[in-house]
């Protein structure tokens, strides 16, 4: 029988003491490790996937501005002077259409890389299809300033390498829930898919300080290296099911196998209801909203940054600081409207479908309304940022839906 390691009443394997990673970590529960790395994990996805949003302002040549169109833009007062937003040295002339094909492209294998990933999933597992998807991504951002300088074809093929590499991410992970985490602990493990939207408040910031100190091409070099970096402690510290870790104390692995094994067996042996589903209103009416609310979400992740220096005219650290700050901002109102709705439900205020179709509307209805009125907000700068953050923090409202599911 394998010799075990007796530690504050946790058994680990006798192996777990030959690596200093393990040590180091031999008192936290393997699930909380585990939330970490989701955390973080999607936190760099998102950092790496978002870099460009901000970036590509400050690749692209600035286009002249002719007295004709100067009505069009509205150049905010820096140090007492009404200034055009500041060149930062881009020399790519690529035209609007071959941008808005470069910020896409990402997005055209993405949808179909999902499907893929839950059948990688079945086959590979989470810690390579995860793991692998990330490095991919990784390795794609460090190569994309030598691919820009060389033509945009090979941009646009890099960005679309790293959206099917991210769509895989998402089936990889819901899959690990299934092995790892306990029925009752589910919806708090699935808090830590939101470490987008601090991915994204973070990255932001982060670009317009590396641009405005060390030019675009060091957003890359960072992001990609970020990204490396963790994989490696991904590679380390991941395990597909508790049974392969050689960590986990003895009492957290039988907790785990006896509030999972069940579900997760009988998950496996259902059919999926295809009819049932595509015939379903609910299921429709689930499918358009959300695809509303991502048609918004990405309205302020992808074209942001490009409004806040052509029309607003920000500086890129200003721009980077705006573009970021809303999505701080919502991560911690989505914690917010969770408990709100938890509320609501337990003090049996409003019944649980009734809340979940209040969430549902503030996240559509309200943002939804706040788009196009920035469009009619003219120059009121004040007023259209006000607007912008409270329609991004909406949107996470949708989160509250899933309360008690």
């Amino acid at each position: 029988m394998e010799e075990r390691v007796y530690s504050n009443d946790l058994t680990y394997p006798k192996e777990a003491k030959k690596c200093l990673v393990y040590r180091i970590f031999g008192q936290v529960p393997a699930r909380l490790v585990l939330y970490l790395l989701s955390w973080s994990g999607f936190l760099v996805s998102f950092m790496m996937r978002n870099d460009i949003n901000l970036a590509i302002v400050a690749m692209v040549a600035e286009p002249p501005h002719t007295a004709n169109s100067s009505a069009e833009y509205c150049f905010v007062v820096e140090d007492n002077n009404n200034t055009a937003p500041l060149d930062y040295g881009g020399t790519l002339n690529w035209s609007g259409p071959v941008q808005s094909y470069v910020l896409a492209s990402f997005y055209w294998a993405y949808i179909v890389s999902q499907i893929v990933g839950g059948l990688a999933t079945q086959k590979l597992g989470t810690k390579r299809v995860f793991g692998y998807s990330q490095l991919a991504t990784a390795l794609s951002s460090l190569c994309i300033p030598i691919a820009a300088e060389s033509h945009f074809g090979f941009v646009i093929a890099l960005r679309f390498v790293q959206g099917f590499a991210s769509g895989l991410t998402w089936p990889a992970m819901y899959a690990l829930v299934g092995h790892w985490i306990p029925v009752p602990e589910r919806s708090r493990f699935m808090s830590s898919f939101q470490g987008f939207s601090i991915g994204i408040g973070v990255t932001y910031p982060l670009c317009g300080f590396l641009i405005a100190h060390l030019g675009w091409r060091s957003v890359f070099y960072t992001t990609g290296s970020i990204g490396v970096a963790w994989c490696l402690i991904w590679y380390l510290l991941a395990f597909d099911s508790p049974e392969t870790h050689p960590r986990i104390s003895l009492r957290e692995q039988k907790y785990i196998r006896e509030n999972t094994v069940n579900t997760y067996e009988n998950s496996r042996q259902q059919q999926v209801p295809w009819k049932s589903i595509l015939t379903s209103k609910a299921a429709w009416s689930i499918g358009i909203t959300t695809f509303g609310r991502i048609w918004v979400h990405y309205t302020f992740i992808i074209s942001g940054p490009t409004y806040m220096k052509r029309i607003l005219g920000f500086s890129i650290e200003k721009n980077g600081l705006l573009s970021g700050a809303p999505f701080i901002c919502s991560y911690i109102a989505s914690v917010f409207f969770c408990y709100i709705a938890d509320k609501l439900v337990t003090g049996n205020y409003m019944s649980l479908t009734n809340v979940r179709k209040l969430m549902t509307a503030l996240s559509q209805v309200v943002p939804g309304a706040l788009v196009p009125l920035v469009s009619y907000l003219g120059c009121d700068i004040e007023l259209v940022l006000v607007v912008w953050f409270i329609a991004v923090t909406m949107i996470t409202a949708s989160y509250a839906d899933r309360v008690n599911n």
